[in-house]
């Protein structure tokens, strides 16, 4: 027969987890699901991708020239092409 406990817990360091209730017995062999909250997951994936965008960015010295430019031409808003959503849409067919 099974039987479920629900506890919500915090990660531990070094990921570890821990659940403790009197209904578990020393050597009873249990099966474990984690189900882990969306947004902290998407948080940490976001954080995870933003990273590996900016090492892109910066991994050879034609990127980190091409990216401190365009940076440049913001802050100094040279170079920039302006259009409102509804042009944005004429031009490339996009309906709303």
């Amino acid at each position: 027969m099974l039987s479920g406990i629900k506890q919500q817990v915090v990660v531990g360091k070094d990921g570890k987890i821990e659940i403790q209730t009197s209904e578990l017995t020393e050597g009873t062999v249990v099966e474990v699901i984690v189900l882990v909250e969306q947004d902290a997951t998407q948080t940490d994936n976001s954080q995870s991708t933003s990273q590996d965008e900016t090492e892109y960015l910066l991994s050879t010295e034609a990127n980190r020239h091409r990216l401190m430019s365009a940076i440049q031409n913001v802050e100094t808003k040279n170079n920039l092409i302006s259009f409102t959503p509804e042009e944005w849409n004429e031009e490339y067919n996009l309906r709303s």
